[in-house]
Parts: C-alpha cells; sequence; structure tokens
C-alpha cells in the first residue's frame, strides 16, 4: 500500500514538474532563425521567386527578434532566464506582443507578396544581403 501511494505521489510530482516546464514560454520564438547565410554571387544565380521567400523569410527573423534585443537575441530564451519575474502580468504582456507580432507579421508579409514581385531583382538580392548582416551582427552581440 505504501508503495503505490510513493508512486502515486512521484507520477504527480513528475507530471506537474513536466507542465510546469512546458508553459515556459521563449521571448523570440524558436522559428525566428535563419538556416543559412548566402553570398551575392548564389543569390544572383536564383530566380525571382526563391529570392522573394527568402526576403520574406528574413523579415520574419527580423521581426520576431528587433523588439527583444535588449533582453536577448537568441530564440528559446524565457523570461526567467532573464531574470524577469514569471507572473501572470509579464505572462500576459509577453502573449499580448506575440499576437500583436503575429497580427503586424501577417500584414507585413501580405504586402511583401503582393508588392516585391515588382521590384527589381537586384535590389531584393541587396535587401537579402543587408538583412542578413544585420542578423549576423545580432547573433554576435550578446557573445
Amino acid at each position: 500500500m505504501k508503495k503505490i501511494i510513493f508512486l502515486s505521489l512521484f507520477l504527480i510530482v513528475s507530471f506537474s514538474n513536466v507542465n510546469a516546464q512546458a508553459k515556459r514560454t521563449s521571448i523570440i520564438s524558436l522559428s525566428a532563425s535563419v538556416k543559412s547565410y548566402h553570398e551575392k554571387s548564389q543569390l544572383e544565380a536564383m530566380q525571382k521567386g526563391p529570392l522573394l521567400e527568402l526576403y520574406v523569410e528574413r523579415i520574419r527573423v527580423l521581426i520576431n527578434t528587433l523588439p527583444y534585443i535588449a533582453l536577448t537575441t537568441k530564440p528559446g530564451v524565457t523570461i526567467q532566464d532573464v531574470g524577469i519575474p514569471d507572473n501572470s502580468e509579464n505572462n500576459k504582456m509577453l502573449a499580448l506582443q506575440a499576437e500583436n507580432t503575429k497580427t503586424f507579421l501577417e500584414t507585413t508579409v501580405a504586402f511583401q507578396r503582393t508588392m516585391m514581385p515588382y521590384s527589381d531583382k537586384g535590389n531584393i538580392i541587396t535587401s537579402i544581403l543587408y538583412y542578413e548582416s544585420m542578423l549576423k551582427e545580432l547573433n554576435q552581440m550578446n557573445e
């Protein structure tokens, strides 16, 4: 009987600990990272469609990163990791910011997909390289 009670308590504590860890929300989304960077020659060899996708991807990462650079530049870092109290007010603000960012990003991407096909391929390439240089700098900022 004692073993069953002990085992039951152990499982309850284990599950509650897993749930508590699962609630930790990242300041910067884990999806806000660039898989690879490009050289100008690589971009010049690409068609406009894939270039536009790279352009939009870099905008997504920057929009998800820039508002938080005073806290962190790394995806996956939580408010607890940077010393912000884990309370309902702070979590509510983080959730509200995430929702606002999502709305802004959806509008921005819709605009980009409508207008950027009319832009010059060279300007898209220059923009991608500029965005990538910003992202490289952000990655080195806290090191």
